[in-house]
């Protein structure tokens, strides 16, 4: 019995605490409540600080990549891997499916495109719209396939005439343009249709959605009120000469990160594609950079 009762008695010992408990314990605590509004204005400050931060780390980033004397070669590697875009390719699987159902290849491919990939989605688009007058006109902002072969040529063509005596900067500099070309902001194209039928133009429709990270619903709010910020608002970068810039610079981790070309591509597709910022908080060569970057924001604003 003695053992039983010493039994019972541990695992009273063990059990969790009731809510009557943990009133009494915590009685004399002061209260404590968080302001929800102000977390979600404090998160909205960060991400529209964190584009300024970005615009500005990248002209530093530049100018530090500049100095390394293999960096024309890792950018053109860089350049090259970017080659391939994911957005730019067409399932094949379903695209051969549409097909064979007797769908032209180039309409399959639009309504795919229109339709994230989806088969049957893209079908119903297809025959919805079948006999629309503009449904073989390529999206808007994609051009048609013999602009886009004139426009593939033309690298080519200035490659040929800048051959020669060409300075490593200069260099350089064409391969930064030609990658941020490749990240450049691409609006959704479903997105896009729909806000052009409400009667918005290709350009405000764009600017909208790049204002609103593609959300729609957003762009058309943006579209609808008083267009703020504006995309030009976009662009500007952080006072160089701000404590919050300063810190982030003597940060050694930021420091590092910085002489990485990896590092800058990261940047570019964020300020352009901020649904892109998951996979580069999560890769393990850029995610410290942005972890410290977040972190020393954080700090600076609760002072």
């Amino acid at each position: 019995m003695a053992d039983v009762s010493a039994e019972e008695k541990k695992k009273q010992e063990q059990k969790a605490p009731d809510r009557d408990a943990i009133h009494r314990a915590t009685a004399n605590l002061p209260a404590c409540s968080t302001d929800r509004a102000a977390v979600q204005t404090t998160m909205r400050d960060f991400q529209t600080e964190l584009r300024k931060i970005l615009v500005s780390l990248i002209e530093v980033a530049q100018k530090l990549l500049a100095l390394n004397p293999d960096a024309v070669e890792l950018f053109k590697k860089a350049n090259a891997m970017l080659d391939e875009d994911e957005d730019e390719r067409v399932d094949e699987a379903a695209l051969r499916q549409l097909t064979e159902m007797g769908f032209p290849e180039s309409r399959a491919a639009k309504a795919l495109r229109l339709n994230h990939m989806s088969v049957p989605q893209a079908m119903e688009w297809l025959i919805e719209h079948a006999e629309d007058a503009a449904i073989d006109a390529p999206l808007p902002g994609q051009a048609s396939p013999a602009a886009a072969g004139a426009a593939a040529a033309t690298p080519e063509a200035a490659a040929g005439t800048s051959e020669g005596d060409q300075e490593v900067r200069d260099e350089l500099t064409d391969i930064f343009k030609k990658i941020r070309r490749k990240r450049e902001f691409r609006a959704d194209a479903r997105a896009v249709v729909s806000l052009m039928e409400m009667g918005f133009d290709e350009k405000e429709v764009v600017d909208a959605l790049r204002v609103s990270n593609n959300q729609q619903n957003a762009a058309c709010e943006w579209l609808l009120g008083d267009r703020k910020p504006s995309p030009e608002e976009l662009d500007q970068g952080i006072d160089p000469n701000s404590p919050l810039f300063q810190a982030i610079l003597d940060n050694p981790v930021v420091q590092l990160g910085l002489t990485n070309p990896k590092t800058l591509l990261a940047f570019e597709d964020m300020l352009e594609n901020p649904l892109n910022s998951t996979q580069w908080m999560n890769d393990p060569e850029t995610g410290p950079v942005m972890l410290q970057i977040s972190r020393i924001f954080q700090t600076l604003n609760r002072t």
